[in-house]
């Protein structure tokens, strides 16, 4: 391992070093690249160069290990090699390394060559060179739908769950709300596989390339978490996962830690609060009596709000995948979401080309019905809710609220200690609702503190419900 520190400059400090990497990456007229000294390690060390392997894997477009190469640094050939699979001239390439022979060799082929004495002036060096910020909190690496691992497990005869496999360590399972699917955790799913954790991201049912019956009923909350049946955690070999949600996802999650805590070894939820049943209040005059809920009622007929949001599915995620959403009141009088939206909105800096794509194609297969009968149990879901056995959530849980949601307000959390005595709390004060592409530095630096606390603490003494 000490070859591969030796000769990637970038990766003295791997935090600063992969963020110069995704700085270079976010613009697609760079290549970035790798070469390491390194041996075909049978060590009792190798997990580790293994891991450390795994990371540049995923950061750089190519990565060139000497031992199957058959060449080393600083022999010409490693370096014409590298080119050519780059298909980049020598006179458009920079070379960092601590090793001034290296340097020399590089220069000496045409290249550009920076000797790394400190690795914060050696990226204000390459700054300077390319013209791209490659210091600070950027953007993390993202999810490329092409080179990921798809899988399937059936939850019931006829219904599927499709997930996104990523990493190896303790499993955390992602769910995500509406109208979204696995790829809005694209930021997230790299970062938690390089800490150390096995990702499984979820298409929730209904949406992308899981099954989206067309009953109402088949997307009440008992329905998705039988656990004989449709339980998300339905997964061989895994008994017993971390959750981590967001909006409906988040209601889910915490359902399951509550009611299926067998299953849950922690719980974790973005924006959407631990929201108490009231067996003395109907949940449809509950919704009626807060204004910012008024498109929950908008959604409550099937067939209205599906022939708006599919008939122009471009225009339906320009306006809603946007930092600063519309108003979310009046729908129901207005008559519609987008009513008084222009038809042709701009693109929100936080989705990119590539991923208005991907959210069209996924809705083009899966239309909008199954996301919004989520919606339509609340009813059931609150008589279901009411039967069951309610206590304490006693597992580690965290709590991530965003100071700018129109619809999740940060308040709704408040005294959530009260049923969740072990609870986390992080909040991102200048994000909206869409957190995890609004914010994908700071919510990744959350999750991976507190996913690492608690897998590292000891098991929290805990009492049966009674």
């Amino acid at each position: 391992s000490e070859q591969i520190w030796r000769n990637v400059a970038l990766h003295q400090c791997l935090s600063n070093g992969c963020s110069a990497v995704n700085g270079c990456r976010q613009n697609e007229r760079i290549a970035t690249c790798v070469l390491a000294n390194i041996w075909v390690d049978d060590t009792d060390q190798r997990d580790s160069v293994a891991r450390i392997l795994s990371v540049l894997e995923n950061r750089f477009d190519l990565v060139v290990r000497s031992c199957y190469a058959g060449v080393r640094i600083p022999e010409p050939d490693i370096f014409t090699n590298a080119l050519e699979k780059l298909a980049v001239k020598p006179q458009e390439a920079v070379w960092l390394d601590v090793d001034e022979e290296s340097v020399k060799a590089a220069e000496g082929l045409g290249m550009t060559a920076v000797q790394v004495k400190d690795i914060t002036e050696a990226l204000k060096e390459i700054q300077k060179l390319t013209g791209i910020e490659v210091t600070g909190d950027l953007q993390p690496p993202s999810c490329d739908p092409e080179n990921v691992s798809h899988g399937y497990v059936n939850i019931k005869p006829g219904v599927r769950i499709h997930y996104v496999d990523m990493g190896d360590g303790p499993p955390v399972l992602l769910c995500h709300g509406f109208p979204e699917n696995w790829f809005s955790w694209r930021y997230q799913i790299p970062a938690l596989a390089d800490a150390g954790f096995r990702v499984l991201a979820l298409d929730m049912k209904g949406y992308g390339d899981s099954t989206a019956p067309a009953d109402i009923e088949e997307y009440s909350q008992e329905q998705i978490m039988l656990v004989n049946k449709s339980n998300p955690c339905k997964f061989k070999g895994i008994p017993q996962v971390t959750l981590v949600g967001h909006d409906w996802g988040g209601s889910l999650v915490w359902n399951m830690a509550q009611f299926h805590s067998e299953r849950v070894r922690a719980v974790a939820s973005l924006n959407t609060p631990l929201f108490p049943v009231d067996p003395k209040t109907n949940p449809i005059e509950r919704l009626k009596a807060i204004p910012i809920f008024d498109y929950q009622i908008y959604f409550q007929k099937p067939g209205v709000a599906e022939a708006e949001l599919e008939k122009n599915l471009e225009r339906t995620f320009k306006l809603i995948l946007h930092w600063h959403t519309f108003s979310l009141s009046a729908f129901c009088l207005s008559g519609g979401l987008f009513v008084g939206s222009p038809e042709d909105p701009p693109r929100s800096a936080i989705l990119s080309e590539s991923a208005l794509q991907y959210y069209i194609q996924q809705f083009t297969k899966s239309g909008f019905r199954g996301p919004l009968n989520w919606y339509r149990n609340g009813e059931k879901n609150w008589l279901w809710m009411c039967s069951r056995p309610r206590g304490k959530i006693m597992m580690p849980a965290l709590m991530v609220t965003a100071g700018k949601d129109p619809v999740l307000l940060p308040a709704f959390a408040a005294g959530m200690e009260n049923l969740v005595p072990n609870l986390t709390r992080g909040h991102i004060e200048e994000c909206g609702h869409w957190t995890q592409i609004e914010r994908p530095t700071e919510l990744n630096k959350i999750l991976i503190s507190w996913l690492k606390a608690t897998h590292q603490k000891a098991s929290i003494p805990v009492h049966p419900k009674l």
